[in-house]
């Protein structure tokens, strides 16, 4: 390719725009292709997310690209995020040996590596669940196990999860729905207590997840039903989680977790079909819907399910939070905001000290619908809409998780979108938010309310 066409490509993938690459590449007759041309048309692909047709670039010139280190690279990229793991560690390890130094190889590799143990776990386990299937096939669901301290039926619970137990017509039309039959376990345990918290809310595993080290967490088991939002098919239930959420459509979300979206238990259909028994997995969201294998049917994940006390870590939790708080680098975001906008005083200051008090109160850095957490809500809002006074609705959701939620060192980690666009509704029906010509801003008052409020809390602060 000539120079003019070469820098082109550059800046296009350095913009994103890798459409345009693939379809200025494929004007090129095939056979007037050359190796750097199919290699950027390859890489493009992969961008794409199109890595099967990424294979198929690389293929033609695997054999020029034996000795480059970057070839094998990308074509390990493309194994690996079609979750081939045993052939992106093969070719992967050979980018390695071609180039030791390539931190981005390495980091590639070590992630093959992790999921290619997890998969080859998951099928020694699959092998033992097989051996055992015929005791269990006869065996009445939970024989012998007391359920009398198994549920937690708080107010929330009740409110969130619990429904009346499901009738056989129910069942049949939620399994119609879904598309998959439910496990006997689970069609029992619902029958006698229709979804629900439990006390044990912890699972062991043998592998690290986004959660912790050596287990995982759920905030409570989904019924079988339609009413409750916190149901397999309500409106935050599995086609929610599966359509809105993008998680595989290989099974059922049955458990939701603390994360608020970003992580979630699921039966696997994909070793048994849409009528055998499922795994139980689990699936994060944050880092490329990962999946750890946690037990070989329903019934296992309930009996496993243990005390959070046994994985206690809320000090330590809560003291890395008000480090994190206290000292920790703001995103590049939210360090602009502060500087752009003149009107407070020591604004930084205040805005950890708010901070600080929400960790002291809830033992962890994350925000919901108390108090403080709406102030922080409306001292993102006036931050940001003063410093880009012509801020619509969606640039500003869009925009929301950079501030403060996927901050960085002064971050949460995460947060629930359906928060900040109902906190922000809320605000426009109470006519503290004006929207005018599509652009939206504090009310004068609002906008003045919000900074005095901000300074009454941290007077508050320093008088305690």
């Amino acid at each position: 390719m000539d120079k003019e066409r070469i820098a082109q490509l550059v800046q296009w993938h350095e913009d994103d725009e890798h459409q345009k690459i693939v379809d200025t590449l494929m004007e090129i007759s095939p056979e007037d292709r050359d190796y750097e041309a199919i290699s950027s048309l390859a890489r493009a692909y992969n961008n794409l997310g199109h890595y099967e047709e990424a294979l198929e670039q690389f293929a033609m010139i695997a054999e020029q690209g034996q000795d480059d280190p970057l070839w094998h690279f990308r074509v390990g990229y493309s194994y690996y995020y079609l979750n081939r793991y045993e052939e992106a560690v093969r070719v992967l390890g050979i980018a390695h040996d071609l180039d030791p130094d390539n931190e981005n190889t390495a980091m590639l590799l070590n992630f093959s590596q992790r999921k290619l143990r997890k998969e080859q776990l998951a099928a020694a386990r699959r092998v033992i669940k097989n051996s055992h299937n015929d005791s269990r096939t006869a065996a009445i669901p939970f024989e012998g196990m007391n359920f009398s301290e198994f549920w937690d039926d708080s107010d929330y619970a009740i409110r969130e999860y619990v429904s009346d137990p499901p009738t056989d017509e129910l069942i049949a039309s939620v399994e119609e729905e879904l598309g998959y039959k439910l496990p006997a376990s689970y069609i029992r345990l619902m029958k006698q207590h229709n979804g629900g918290v439990p006390y044990n809310t912890c699972y062991p595993t043998e592998d690290a997840t986004s959660w912790a080290e050596d287990h995982i967490a759920i905030t409570g088991i989904m019924g079988i039903g339609r009413e409750k939002s916190y149901s397999i098919c309500g409106d935050l239930g599995s086609p929610f989680m599966i359509e809105e959420w993008g998680y595989p459509d290989i099974g059922v979300v049955i458990c939701d977790c603390p994360s608020a979206g970003h992580d979630v238990v699921m039966l696997d259909y994909r070793n048994c079909g849409r009528d055998g028994e499922p795994e139980v997995i689990h699936v994060d969201q944050e880092d490329d819907y990962e999946i750890t294998f946690l037990a070989q049917d329903f019934e296992t994940f309930i009996r496993g399910l243990v005390s959070e006390e046994e994985y206690d870590t809320s000090q330590e939790d809560k003291e890395e939070d008000l480090r994190k708080v206290a000292v920790g680098k703001f995103s590049p975001l939210l360090a602009e905001l502060c500087s752009r906008v003149p009107e407070v005083d020591q604004l930084e200051q205040k805005i950890r000290k708010v901070c600080t008090r929400i960790v002291e109160e809830k033992g962890h850095f994350s925000f919901h619908a108390d108090e403080l957490s709406i102030l922080m809500y409306d001292v993102q809002f006036w931050l940001y809409t003063r410093a880009y006074p012509n801020t619509g609705r969606q640039q500003y959701l869009d925009v929301y998780e950079t501030i403060i939620a996927f901050g960085g060192e002064f971050g949460q980690g995460g947060y629930a979108p359906g928060w900040i666009s109902d906190w922000l509704d809320g605000r426009i029906r109470e006519g503290i938010i004006v929207q005018e010509n599509e652009v939206l801003r504090f009310t004068d008052q609002a906008h003045f309310e919000v900074i005095a409020r901000l300074e009454a809390e941290c007077a508050d602060a320093e008088l305690d």
